[in-house]
């Protein structure tokens, strides 16, 4: 039982080893001097270039087409990075500008807000900027005032026109009194006159 054990696991170990170096070979048959990055084509000269150790060291020889063409690729590599790194610098140099704008824009409209909610909490008044809560205690202060004038006004003229009523009242009893008083001084006087003529007439039968 244990010596299956052990030939299943040299038997898989096997299997691992053979599918790793499959794979190092497939991704080493893939690598090219001509497509990829240029990571794999270094690669590519690395493992392709010959290997030889001498004085304890480990030496290369590459063939001189293929540095002639990784130096024309890094130098082509290298231009397109300097291309997007100009394409880029316009870009950021485009949206700073656009950024200012944008920040220039958003001034304008802020101050243009608070100007209009500025006019729109404020109220001109003979010329005079107040406040809305200011112009409505105002407005409403002038309309208390109007009221209280008003209802004095009526008083007042309640007032007069029960005093002129009662004056009327009371010149129409004085007059009635006039006229009583006049008519008590006409009979009285005309008594008078009936006794100083009667006296008359004595004095001339004498």
């Amino acid at each position: 039982m244990k010596s299956i054990k052990q030939l299943s696991l040299i038997i898989t170990l096997f299997i691992c080893t053979l599918a790793s170096s499959q794979t190092k070979k497939i991704a080493k048959d893939k690598l090219s001097l001509n497509s990829g990055t240029l990571d794999n084509q270094f690669e590519f000269v690395i493992q392709k270039s010959y290997t030889y150790k001498g004085s304890g060291k480990v030496y290369k020889n590459v063939e001189y087409h293929w540095l002639t063409q990784l130096k024309a690729h890094t130098l082509d590599s290298l231009k397109a990075v300097r291309k997007d790194l100009t394409d880029t610098r316009l870009v950021v140099k485009k949206q700073d500008k656009e950024i200012s704008d944008l920040k220039l824009n958003l001034n304008t409209t802020q101050n243009d807000l608070d100007k209009t909610n500025t006019e729109k909490n404020n109220m001109a008044l003979f010329g005079i900027q107040m406040s809305k809560s200011g112009y409505n205690a105002l407005m409403w202060s002038i309309i208390a005032g109007l009221l209280a004038l008003l209802i004095l006004f009526i008083y007042k003229y309640k007032n007069s026109n029960a005093i002129t009523k009662a004056a009327k009242i009371a010149l129409a009893e004085t007059e009635e009194e006039f006229d009583e008083h006049r008519k008590v001084a006409l009979d009285r006087e005309q008594k008078v006159r009936r006794q100083l003529q009667d006296e008359i007439n004595k004095q001339k039968g004498l």
